[in-house]
């Protein structure tokens, strides 16, 4: 199976951000341009782009829907977009769908209703987004615990076109990914997977690359601090490099 890379642009008000363990109080700025931050990638050979909606994902106000439209429009032909945060529902889908975005990706609110995930996956594929901490899946912006095993987890969205697995002790500190865990995930379901979080070199994403049946890398933090380019990464996965 072929790994695709997902570089992520994290909005909140307009700007691309990065947030440090999902803390909204640690926010460090890369840039006020977003359309032009994902036309660079889809340049440097990405065929996806992860964008996630923070403003949305706190507070359920979709300001940044404008932004994503137009990010999907100057995407067209070139690369797909996967989308998240604040995606509660079928209208919020089909408003994302009808700007241009190719997945949406659902996180506390399919942990609280599984079924929502076959209605939104009759407007739009979805990716449920499985954020745990030891474990255990997080919800409402990462703040509460569930209850809910990752083990469990996997086995409650039959309809779903992906897994977005996040390790948060991991997102933002450029630690490593935690190769073992996605690899267990992945052996236990046949809905692709998804990496993310922890990702801080290209050797992470060639462990990662290694996990049969992966299906994605998703990194963000790493290429804005310079540590390898999209086009290394696409490369590296491409078995070019």
């Amino acid at each position: 199976m072929a790994v695709d890379l997902y570089p992520a642009i994290d909005l909140r008000g307009g700007r691309v951000v990065r947030l440090l363990q999902g803390d909204y109080d640690r926010e460090t700025v890369y840039g006020d341009d977003p359309v032009a931050v994902a036309g660079s990638f889809a340049d440097d050979g990405a065929t996806w782009v992860h964008i996630v909606d923070l403003d949305a994902a706190r507070s359920g106000d979709p300001v940044n829907r404008p932004v994503i439209r137009r990010m999907a429009e100057s995407l067209h032909g070139r690369a797909s977009v996967q989308t998240g945060g604040g995606v509660r529902s079928a209208a919020d889908a089909r408003e994302l769908a009808a700007a241009g975005v190719a997945r949406v990706v659902m996180g506390s609110a399919a942990v609280s209703r599984p079924e929502l995930v076959t209605e939104v996956s009759d407007v739009v594929p979805v990716a449920v987004g499985l954020d745990h901490r030891a474990g255990e899946i997080a919800v409402h912006g990462w703040t509460e615990g569930s209850g809910l095993r990752l083990d469990e987890a996997l086995d409650l969205f039959p309809s779903a076109a992906a897994f977005v697995i996040t390790d948060i002790s991991r997102d933002g500190m450029l630690a490593g990914p935690d190769v073992d865990g996605l690899a267990a995930a992945a052996r236990r379901t046949t809905v692709p997977v998804i990496a993310s979080g922890g990702v801080s070199s290209l050797d992470d994403v060639r462990r990662l690359s290694e996990i049969p049946s992966l299906s994605g890398v998703i990194t963000g933090k790493a290429i804005y601090e310079g540590r390898f380019t999209v086009r290394d990464a696409v490369d590296l996965l491409r078995g070019r490099s």
